[in-house]
């Protein structure tokens, strides 16, 4: 029978709530580094308002190893209820912790309710709740702490849509083939405040690129740049080593810092749907 842990993570630390569990081999003591063969758990960042009056709850991870990247399928071993809610998670995690990963967006009138989202796997069961309490309540779109640094702002075409914080936006779907790179770009610019991260040509945005969901490796000729604050376009392409359906996430930091998330307010996610044949 596999331990059962119910948690609730802080935007800072991953913080322990009400757990039952019995010691596991699959956690190790504080301050060894394991590259592989630990657990993954889900994390709740806090949650946002809508210009439209709904909100955006945002959940990150933190993989435990310092080296192995897991890829948990959704479904039993990582799911989200209520089930209208689940497939948005992603299915690939990186090594250590990841912040305002993706968001859950419910209806104005969602009160107390929560989006629990759950991840079996490794004989470790973790489930995280997003709720509306005032105590998780962030500063996503609006800037850090009262500065006005607002997050970077992404586009999937010159002038076209553009989209900002960690529900960010959506492209148009693509299409591509195994073993054939396609070319992907993205739009990207910033306000310029709080921004630390620069070369020779002055501030910069930084780009990153994932893997979100999919079955099968992805590769990226460039998986990270730099474009500057005022505006500018990364290219990179993406090959696909099996066929299915996969989403693709940018993510946009205005801070070196790689994921920023202590903050909750400097960067801004893009996913990009890709079904890839044969």
């Amino acid at each position: 029978m596999s331990n059962s842990r119910f948690i609730a993570c802080s935007a800072v630390v991953l913080c322990a709530g009400l757990m039952f569990a019995s010691p596991s081999a699959a956690q190790v003591p504080l301050g060894i580094r394991t590259a592989s063969g630990l657990t993954v758990t889900p994390a709740y960042e806090g949650w946002y308002r809508n210009a439209d009056g709904t909100f955006s709850l945002s959940f990150g991870y933190y993989n435990r190893n310092f080296e192995e990247i897991v890829d948990i399928p959704v479904g039993p071993g990582n799911s989200i209820a209520p089930a209208d809610f689940d497939g948005a998670q992603p299915t690939r995690f990186h090594p250590r912790r990841h912040w305002g990963v993706f968001t859950v967006v419910v209806p104005a009138d969602f009160g107390d309710e929560a989006v629990v989202w759950t991840i079996d796997y490794r004989g470790e069961k973790y489930a995280i709740p997003g709720t509306l309490h005032i105590d998780w309540q962030i500063d996503a779109l609006e800037g850090e702490a009262g500065a006005g640094n607002t997050p970077p702002v992404l586009a999937f075409s010159e002038g076209g849509a553009e989209g900002a914080g960690p529900s960010g936006i959506w492209g148009e779907p693509i299409e591509a083939m195994v073993g054939a790179p396609v070319a992907v770009a993205v739009w990207a610019r910033d306000d310029g405040r709080g921004v630390f991260t620069r070369n020779e040509e002055g501030p910069q945005v930084a780009l990153r690129w994932f893997k979100h969901q999919g079955p099968g490796d992805v590769t990226f000729t460039e998986a990270s740049g730099q474009v500057p604050i005022a505006g500018g376009m990364m290219m990179t392409t993406a090959t696909f080593a099996e066929p299915g359906e996969y989403v693709l996430r940018v993510r946009a930091n205005d801070t070196s810092v790689a994921g920023a998330g202590h903050a909750q307010c400097c960067w801004t996610n893009a996913f990009l749907r890709v079904t890839v044949t044969n």
